[in-house]
């Protein structure tokens, strides 16, 4: 074990023991600090010197050579694991996210979020923990900060202290800082899988039975209007991005995402994002903007990543127009959550239409809503899907055909038992399914 190794060991043990003790952190503290500064320093002169840049993997060789080099020189007192490890740091600092690369490389890690340079936590597994990566300092984390949204054309600063941006693999960011922040500055990610979720992982995961995956597929082909409904991190674009892929490759797709996210393979695919705003506050395309003009595109399917805001009164029309099997997702904890989200962000949208009249407008376009749910041991589980049959007075009816009923009891890995169960109840849009040529097998209702 070299000393780098047992120096983080000794810094966990502190941090368990101040924990304890109800102290806040002492800093990080690098016993190389200091060294890895000076060859820090010397790097960058190099690098300005001969005029190389820090981006592509010729350059990041280059700054490889370079760092060992002078490595060599400077750090001839250090054993061999402690100078690789240093090595790899500035590696990092000079040309990738810093202490963030070891995380945006491990396959199991689906989120980062870094409250300050010593609280990295991570979600792995479906479940939060508390990492061993640290950062020296608030300015280190801002130049982590600055290296990511200055690659996309951001800029974050005082007068502008929070972005969204998008690293060059498709993973999301989010980064707030002072004095907006009053911990230090905040860098979430949400990592962008490389491979696509299939059926049969959402199968193997426990996240819907073998029924409701062929019903919702019934529903998809059958161009059923879908929401998919649930909290921050339940997997809603996972399954928006399952059920898209059930989608006939004849038809052409339109997608419209704040930051793309869907993976779909069909040919005849057309994938739009919108744009914030510039410095000086121009250009911002939002995604009501492009679900208009994707009505002008002649879509057989408008997917929308997400509907938060004014856009939504357009996607409602487009389910009503012919649009049929238009998809997107919402934020809220049950299905009737859901439809008063719909009618609440309607009303944002400045259109001057009676309360029942939005209502009649919700329940015509839309046909089901799927629920999902993030459980308290980390999995994601589609925990009711709701058709929406329509109105009886001012409120609207809605009628569960699947949910999922927790046992109370727990297996021996810490997962939540329970099972999925039909509601015996035979879906009044079978008939839109097969109207629209597809087959439907009664035995999907079957409890």
């Amino acid at each position: 074990m070299g000393l780098l190794d047992k120096l983080a060991q000794q810094r966990l043990g502190q941090q368990s023991v101040n924990e304890e003790d109800g102290k806040k952190d002492a800093p990080y503290v690098d016993i190389y600090s200091d060294l890895k500064n000076r060859i820090h320093q010397e790097v960058i002169d190099e690098i300005n010197k001969n005029h190389l840049g820090t981006d592509g993997e010729e350059n990041a060789d280059g700054i490889q050579k370079t760092i060992e080099e002078i490595m060599d020189l400077e750090a001839t007192h250090i054993n061999r694991v402690d100078k690789a490890k240093i090595s790899e740091d500035l590696l990092n600092d000079i040309v990738g996210y810093g202490p963030l690369e070891v995380l945006l490389k491990d396959s199991n890690i689906s989120e980062i979020m870094v409250n300050g340079p010593n609280r990295v936590y991570i979600e792995k597994h479906g479940k939060i923990e508390l990492s061993e990566v640290v950062f020296k300092d608030d300015d280190h984390v801002m130049n982590i900060i600055d290296r990511i949204v200055s690659s996309v054309g951001r800029h974050i600063d005082e007068s502008s202290p929070m972005v969204d941006a998008r690293l060059q693999d498709g993973s999301r960011v989010n980064a707030i800082i002072p004095p907006l922040s009053l911990v230090g500055p905040i860098i979430t990610i949400r990592k962008f899988s490389k491979k696509p979720i299939s059926v049969e992982q959402l199968l193997d995961f426990g996240s819907m039975s073998q029924k409701m995956i062929a019903f919702l597929e019934a529903c998809v082909k059958g161009k059923l209007n879908i929401i998919v409904s649930g909290g921050t991190g339940s997997g809603k674009t996972t399954t928006l991005n399952v059920l898209s892929g059930f989608i006939p490759e004849n038809e052409r797709i339109i997608t419209i995402e704040d930051a793309a996210e869907l993976q779909l393979f069909q040919d005849h695919l057309i994938t739009l994002e919108s744009r914030p705003s510039n410095l000086e506050g121009k250009g911002r395309i939002s995604i009501r903007d492009l679900v208009i003009n994707a009505l002008r595109m002649r879509p057989d399917r408008i997917i929308v990543g997400e509907v938060r805001s004014t856009e939504t009164i357009d996607m409602l029309q487009a389910m009503n127009t012919g649009h049929d099997g238009s998809l997107t997702t919402i934020h809220a904890n049950t299905p009737r959550d859901a439809m008063s989200r719909i009618e609440t962000m309607v009303l944002m949208s400045g259109v001057d239409l009676p309360l029942r009249a939005i209502r009649d407008q919700t329940t015509s376009a839309l046909d089901l809503i799927v629920q999902q749910s993030r459980l308290r041991d980390g999995t994601r589980k589609v925990v009711s899907i709701t058709e929406v049959i329509g109105m009886e007075g001012d409120i609207v009816v809605m009628q569960e055909l699947y949910k999922y009923e927790m046992s109370g009891q727990m297996d021996s890995e810490g997962k939540f038992k329970g099972r999925f169960r039909s509601m015996g109840i035979r879906p009044r849009c079978v008939e839109k399914i097969i109207h629209n040529g597809v087959m439907v097998n009664d035995d999907w209702f079957n409890e």
